[in-house]
């Protein structure tokens, strides 16, 4: 059965929205930039909200919210990934629960790996735990993107003690393979030590079977790895607090454990209730229609560059609503995003904040409808010319 791809909302209703999508510029931009999107809450989410309202359930956050619970339950159903909810803690979101793990699994002055282009966080993140970035590049295979295994494991003999893995990764939407995957695993395992893979894109890959949970690719990844995940990217959940932690070895389980306490009491009761209601079946069928939905910009986003921007280079993303255009050769400077925004009043992210190879380039968000994507690049499109 044919599943209908779901609507975003009217402009008008976005522009009532106080988020930082729609508070960062005038009104006559059309905002691109930040990931989060422009789609009506699962209904789940939004009774479950609407509940806790109407009693006034506005408290501190349990000790067992039933998060963990209910990602196990999301996990096994969407990927065939077995979690054990006693392995898993959450927090207030992936970057926190990813700084909090490097803290715990690094010293001061270690070695962190990250493979630019990257999510910009990346790199204050591993700075905020006290250790170094080491930077390993995605390789450009001129078809797509993959992890640099060579660069990673001369990166570990050289004494990098971790890799913070993106996966899929933002902002290419590659989606890693698994003896890729395996590959870092072993590597990280031969060198002793730790890998933290932020899967907050999983549950937007376009083939589902595509996505392997790092911890899921072999032995070794299971003793090395811990991945940090939440509902918040795929059902735009970024204003309320939440993400989760999760180990497969007894012994990385220990290190969640030992965490602060107060590292999951900064998880919001609202984003508790939130991922919980996102992570139920009955959020299904939403998460479905989003993906026919960005299935069907992702392509129709190729189709608005050959005809506006014939000189861009884009490839499909395998996951997520981002899209990772060069646009170099229409001499916008460094920073395009800067002329883009100026010239045709639409905002972009900002490529050189990925790292150096996202010079000339920027990233866009297609998550909203196709009237709005089709405005954008025609905007750009006239800019161009």
């Amino acid at each position: 059965m044919s599943i209908a791809p779901l609507e975003a909302l009217p402009l008008e209703t976005l522009r009532r929205r106080s988020s930082t999508k729609w508070r960062s510029y005038p009104e006559d931009v059309l905002p691109m930039f930040v990931a989060e999107t422009d789609f009506p809450l699962a209904t789940p989410i939004t009774t479950a909200l609407a509940e806790a309202v109407a009693i006034g359930d506005t408290g501190y956050t349990p000790p067992r919210p039933g998060v963990a619970e209910a990602f196990a339950a999301f996990a096994q159903r969407r990927f065939d990934w077995h979690v054990d909810s006693h392995r898993t803690r959450w927090t207030a979101d992936v970057m926190m629960g990813v700084v909090e793990i490097m803290r715990a699994v690094t010293r001061p002055g270690d070695r962190v790996i990250v493979t630019p282009p990257v999510y910009p966080p990346f790199f204050a993140t591993v700075e905020e735990a006290g250790a170094v970035v080491e930077e390993v590049p995605l390789t450009d295979t001129g078809i797509g993107w993959e992890l640099d295994l060579v660069g990673i494991e001369a990166a570990f003999v050289a004494g990098a003690r971790a890799l913070l893995l993106c996966n899929p990764h933002n902002p290419t939407g590659t989606v890693h393979s698994r003896e890729a995957l395996a590959a870092v695993a072993e590597l990280a395992h031969r060198h002793g030590a730790v890998v933290v893979s932020d899967e907050i894109h999983g549950p937007l890959a376009y083939d589902r079977a595509a996505f392997v949970p790092f911890l899921t690719a072999g032995p070794a990844a299971a003793e090395v790895g811990f991945a940090v995940t939440s509902a918040s990217k795929a059902y735009n959940l970024a204003g309320l607090k939440c993400a989760v932690m999760v180990a497969a070895s007894d012994e990385n389980a220990e290190v969640l454990r030992g965490l602060a306490w107060e590292v999951e009491w900064r998880t919001g009761l609202f984003g508790a209730l939130a991922n919980n209601a996102a992570f139920a079946p009955e959020s299904d069928v939403w998460l479905d229609a989003l993906l026919v939905r960005l299935d069907l910009n992702r392509l129709l986003l190729t189709e608005l560059l050959a005809e506006q921007l014939p000189r861009a280079r884009y490839r499909v993303p395998d996951a997520g609503f981002l899209a990772w255009i060069d646009v170099s050769d229409y001499g916008w400077g460094d920073d395009p995003a800067v002329s883009i925004r100026r010239g045709a009043r639409v905002a972009l992210h900002h490529g050189p904040y990925f790292g150096s190879q996202g010079v000339g380039h920027v990233r866009l968000n297609f998550g909203c409808g196709p009237d709005v994507l089709i405005e954008a690049v025609e905007r750009i499109g006239a800019f161009a010319r």
